[in-house]
């Protein structure tokens, strides 16, 4: 059963690791941490406990971190073989998570879980390189990934169907919500419509239409908040009034065509990423990346911890329902 899952390993521990590497330990877990680069174990424990006072705020851990639980090694090592699921996180190239792959089969058992953090590669490509693939999977974290709680999980070709479903349920024991792919496509769901709204916001820019700082903050008040409870789908159900999404379709579904037919198709050239840098430098005021990375964690606590189970919002939208 996937909560019997009784260890758990991380391949890199950079910023994706190490946020698995926290929330996995503060789930009682304990993890053998992976990565070859200089002083990556000093790093790795250093970021979880700065990561620890979020998980406390969200509940998935109570007491200070204690790190007794983490192991350490440079590469992989006859430690994985009491392992339940390796979490790889390396650079998103695929040759080197082709070998990664396979060097992690020298040292598990054939019933571990191979699970890549890839935000873009397909885990049927990097399958091909396992003995064993049918229990390579990519389960997609997204960025906090000790904090925001959406795992994105599918296989390719070769993955048995019941390796997603060991998947799906020892996610969701742990507290994390996710969700399963029909079929592997680049950029899984949540990057793929990050991808499509960011193309809209520069193209706003590049056309000369709003500053990024105006940009961001019209999703930052109107429907980024909106979408946080309701999601996209659900917010033009509500926009359709009474007769929901089939109302707003056959009144509105025209206006909404042409504003497809209307978006933007940008080029990051030169001249478009400077005046997209200079606008970010213009927001940021002067923050490094860290204090706004904290300032994002601290309001995601806030708004994670207001919303409800089911993620549904009652009420009605505006009429056109953006």
């Amino acid at each position: 059963m996937p909560q019997a899952a009784r260890r758990t390993a991380i391949l890199g521990a950079g910023l994706i690791g190490a946020g698995w590497a926290a929330f996995l330990l503060a789930r009682g877990l304990p993890v053998h941490a992976i990565d070859p680069g200089p002083g990556a174990e000093a790093r790795l424990r250093a970021d979880i406990a700065g990561m620890w006072p979020s998980l406390e705020a969200l509940g998935h851990a109570s007491g200070p971190a204690d790190l007794s639980a983490l192991t350490f090694a440079a590469a992989p090592g006859p430690e994985l073989a009491t392992v339940d699921l390796v979490q790889e996180n390396a650079p998103e190239v695929l040759a080197v998570k082709r070998d990664i792959f396979a060097e992690l089969e020298r040292w598990v058992r054939p019933d571990t879980v191979l699970a890549s953090s890839t935000s873009a590669l397909l885990i049927g490509d990097i399958q091909t390189a396992c003995e064993h693939p049918g229990r390579c999977i990519a389960a997609h974290p997204f960025n906090p990934s000790h904090i925001l709680p959406l795992v994105e999980v599918s296989g390719g070709p070769l993955t048995d169907p019941s390796i997603l479903d060991w998947a799906m349920g020892f996610y969701t024991s742990l507290g994390k919500a996710p969700v399963r792919l029909a079929r592997q496509v680049e950029g899984h769901i949540a990057g793929r419509l990050s991808a499509a709204l960011w193309r809209e916001a520069v193209s706003l820019v590049d056309q000369g239409i709003a500053s990024v700082g105006d940009i961001d903050a019209a999703i930052r008040n109107g429907p980024g908040p909106r979408w946080a409870v309701a999601g996209c789908h659900m917010v033009y159900h509500m926009g359709g009034g009474p007769g929901g999404i089939a109302h707003y379709l056959d009144h509105l579904g025209d206006s909404q065509q042409r504003r497809w037919d209307d978006l933007g198709t940008p080029r990051l050239d030169a001249d478009l990423r400077r005046r997209i840098t200079e606008g970010v430098d213009a927001v940021a005021d002067g923050r490094s990346v860290g204090e706004l990375a904290e300032d994002r964690d601290r309001r995601l606590i806030s708004l994670l911890g207001s919303k409800d189970d089911d993620n549904a919002s009652p009420g009605t939208e505006d009429s056109d329902g953006s």
